[in-house]
């Protein structure tokens, strides 16, 4: 039960069902509203009471008193030349987080972070340099969403052409698009998420519930550095996303240097877990690799590759590695990568070749870091 007695409002976002019902059963209010305010919350993306208009007045002022919907807030907003909008998000004390918002023709992607920077230190990732400051709440994870969302769409009771928005070159705000073009979320963000299990999975509930957000599941992929144990409880979920594994290298010597938590779960216990998990009739495993010039990019660690996931249903992703002053590796020239492409088709191993977004504003993968509070 909620207590109403503590000092500060409750923030209703990451509430469920049972939990809005506990909580509006608090205020003496009769178990219905919980659907309304879940429905105005989670289906309608308001944040604002005033503009939850099929609530009592007498209501809502009880609401403004008691609750807050979400006190995470866009503190700024940059935009690529490419359409990629990086959001610089602040928590309600004060930290900060980043989410990416990446348009494409037929399926928009929003990756979201799950901890407030990155216990991992893996050595190519400008996210582990700030180290780890906390994990976020379930509501903070979904936060990202809902206020990424309001602000390309809009949202009930917001004007969408408010002052301050920054302009995009076609219009996105059409609920509909939404619904006919889908949305893809990655939680491949801040942090790993795998380090945050309870509150990413309630989050994920949450978003994927058909009365709300409505994200399925199957639209969602959950990426990690390999946290073993933590793959065997996302393998027995009854709601879980697609998952990725973040892998970069082949053999556990260089994954050693590159991951330092290969040392606590080196590739054969990774590899193992990977081909128990089950999938989905036509799913395959992504396996992530950031190409690094010189490090993990000739033909031999191809064939390595190849060889290390024989055995599992995979597909690789390769990603070219983005640059950081602060990072000793470059990427692959492009004809390195597709040389490396062509001896995993060769071998039968499927693959492709992810395109850089967001470069010019620090928001492609490998980039996210919030820069200035890396020594908070």
């Amino acid at each position: 039960m909620i207590n109403l007695a503590a000092d500060k409002r409750i923030e209703l976002i990451g509430l469920d069902d049972a939990e809005l019902r506990g909580f509006l059963s608090g205020l003496g209010e009769k178990p219905f509203r919980a659907r309304q305010l879940y429905d105005a919350i989670y289906r309608r993306r308001i944040t604002d009471f005033e503009a939850m208009t099929d609530l009592p007045r007498t209501l809502r002022r009880i609401l403004e008193e008691h609750a807050v919907v979400s006190r995470t807030r866009i503190r700024d907003l940059f935009l690529s030349s490419d359409g990629t909008r990086r959001y610089l998000l602040r928590l309600e004390d004060d930290r900060e987080v980043e989410a990416v918002f990446m348009p494409d023709d037929r399926r928009d992607t929003i990756c979201i972070s799950s901890q407030v920077g990155c216990p991992l230190a893996c050595d190519f990732c400008m996210t582990g340099v700030i180290g780890l400051k906390r994990n976020m709440t379930a509501g903070e994870i979904v936060s990202q969403i809902v206020l990424v969302l309001n602000e390309v769409y809009g949202a009930g009771g917001e004007d969408p052409t408010r002052a301050g928005r920054i302009p995009i070159e076609k219009d996105l705000r059409d609920e509909r698009r939404l619904r006919k073009y889908h949305t893809n979320i990655v939680m491949m963000g801040m942090g790993e998420p795998l380090l945050n299990y309870d509150s990413v999975m309630k989050s994920i509930r949450l978003f994927a519930a058909d009365d709300g957000l409505a994200i399925t599941p199957r639209r969602v992929t959950l990426s990690t550095a390999g946290i073993v144990p933590r793959i065997y409880d996302l393998a027995s979920e009854e709601i879980r996303p697609r998952l990725a594994i973040s892998l970069t290298a082949a053999n556990d010597e260089l994954r050693n240097r590159l991951f330092p938590i290969n040392r606590k779960y080196p590739l054969a216990e990774l590899i193992e877990a990977c081909r128990k998990f089950p999938l989905r009739d036509r799913e395959r495993l992504t396996f992530e690799y950031v190409m690094l010039a010189g490090v993990n990019d000739s033909d031999r660690d191809a064939r390595e590759l190849v060889r290390l996931l024989s055995a599992t249903r995979a597909m690789v992703n390769l990603i070219p590695h983005n640059p950081a002053p602060e990072l000793p590796y470059l990427s692959s020239p492009m004809d390195r990568i597709l040389q490396f492409q062509s001896v995993l088709t060769r071998a039968g191993l499927p693959s492709y070749i992810r395109r850089p977004r967001g470069q010019d504003i620090s928001a492609a993968c490998g980039q996210l870091a919030a820069r200035h509070q890396a020594s908070a």
